[in-house]
């Protein structure tokens, strides 16, 4: 057996710990921003293509408070409007009070401002001031301010998305994606889905032993039905706190789909289930890479050699370079240390994705063809091996739990290749 381990990784390989911050999309509202120095214009600016901004419709403005006055003179208010608070509080106050007047009832005030002074907070507040942030601030905070003034107290919190992608075709990705989902649904024993987006070729309802009449692609052909009785309707039962969202896996149609297509269905199951693992195919198109783009974690999995390097370096640059203001993606190297096959040494191939694999799943024919063939998951036929501990261990990290085994630094290599010594 290979050397194993589940963790947040550095560059070299050795784990680290990453927080989980959750902050929900901003509906589909227009927020219109009128700042006046070119810093917090830029924070604002970064902000407008954050993924959780994507719905809402912004507009940035130069001139601060009165070149908002002056706009709204002759033009309906927006849902929010941002304001750059000059450096005087009476200015503040002041310039409030005429923007009052020509704001219509349900606007939402936000004041960008850099007095930190609770006072001026309380005064804001009673003239009807939403929000008040403090500079310093980034665009994490910025985003998170505006999407906490459309939360509803009380409300269910959104579920999170993880989206499961293979750096080349054959490596495993769905695989490792099921077992995920049934791992996830076992550490935090909480609802989670399992959704198949492989429409033509998905295995999901094999690798479940499930055969259910509906699932994906009555949702996706008619978007405008999809809501969560439906998408409850549509999910077959896997477990106690798993339930499978299959793919047709038929060709009795080409399956092209615009960019928005799955949109309305990730919404309506992030809505009712706290965990969401999406089997995204290995394709590149335009929903293909929105589901990358958009999912609260996105989770690579490669195998060790040069193709599936190049393939992940690309898509984690690029998911990275789309998601400036979210972790990285995760990197999971699967079926590592097989029998005579050269492979790149994982630290090796960490340094050159520039991403420390979160996990390494080593490479057992036996076990997972007895998986694969009898549709059951790897921990329900060794509940106690290491490889479901691996599962267990991704999933526990996904979930930002603390209890994840972690080796020490320099680890891995040694005991990778002791290993293989032995087995020659």
């Amino acid at each position: 057996m290979k050397a194993f381990y589940a963790g947040s990784g550095t560059d070299d390989g050795a784990p680290v710990d990453r927080p989980v911050a959750q902050i929900d999309p901003v509906p589909r509202v227009s927020i219109q921003a009128f700042c006046e120095s070119p810093d917090l214009a830029a924070i604002v600016s970064a902000a407008i293509s954050d993924r959780r901004m994507a719905k809402a419709h912004i507009k940035l403005n130069m001139g601060g408070a009165p070149a908002a006055v002056e706009a709204y003179k002759s033009a309906p208010t927006p849902n929010v409007v941002v304001l750059e608070a000059p450096a005087g509080r009476d200015a503040l106050l002041e310039q409030l009070e005429q923007l009052a007047q020509y704001c219509d009832a349900g606007t939402k005030v936000v004041v960008l401002g850099k007095l930190n002074d609770i006072v001026l907070y309380r005064q804001l507040i009673a003239r009807g001031v939403s929000e008040y942030l403090v500079t310093p601030f980034g665009v994490v905070d910025f985003v998170q301010a505006m999407s906490q003034l459309f939360s509803v107290q009380g409300a269910k919190p959104l579920g999170r998305v993880i989206a499961v992608v293979g750096a080349k075709g054959g490596v495993g990705a769905s695989t490792v994606a099921h077992n995920l989902a049934w791992s996830l649904a076992s550490v935090t024993e909480m609802a989670t889905i399992i959704a198949d987006f492989d429409l033509a070729f998905g295995t999901a309802g094999l690798d479940y032993n499930q055969d259910p009449p509906q699932g994906v692609a009555e949702a996706v052909f008619a978007p405008e039905r999809v809501d969560a009785v439906l998408v409850d309707r549509l999910l077959s039962k896997c477990g106690d706190h798993l339930s499978l969202l299959a793919a047709p896996a038929t060709l009795d149609r080409v399956l092209d789909f615009g960019e928005a297509s799955f949109d309305s269905l990730v919404d309506a199951m992030r809505a009712s289930t706290p965990w969401v693992v999406i089997d995204v195919p290995h394709q590149w198109s335009g929903w293909a890479r929105r589901m990358l783009v958009f999912a609260d974690e996105v989770v690579v999995i490669a195998s060790p050699d040069l193709a599936n390097l190049r393939n992940a370096k690309n898509l984690i640059d690029n998911v990275k370079g789309a998601r400036l203001n979210d972790a990285p993606p995760r990197l999971v190297l699967n079926g590592v240390g097989m029998l005579k096959r050269p492979e790149i040494a994982a630290a090796e191939f960490a340094k050159a994705v520039e991403t420390g694999p979160t996990a390494v799943i080593p490479h057992d024919a036996k076990l997972f063809g007895a998986a694969a063939n009898n549709g059951q998951m790897i921990a329900e036929i060794e509940p106690n091996g290491k490889t479901a501990q691996v599962f267990a261990d991704l999933a526990s990290a996904l979930a930002g739990r603390t209890d994840v085994r972690k080796p020490k630094r320099g680890v891995l290599e040694p005991l990778i290749a002791r290993l293989g010594r032995k087995r020659r």
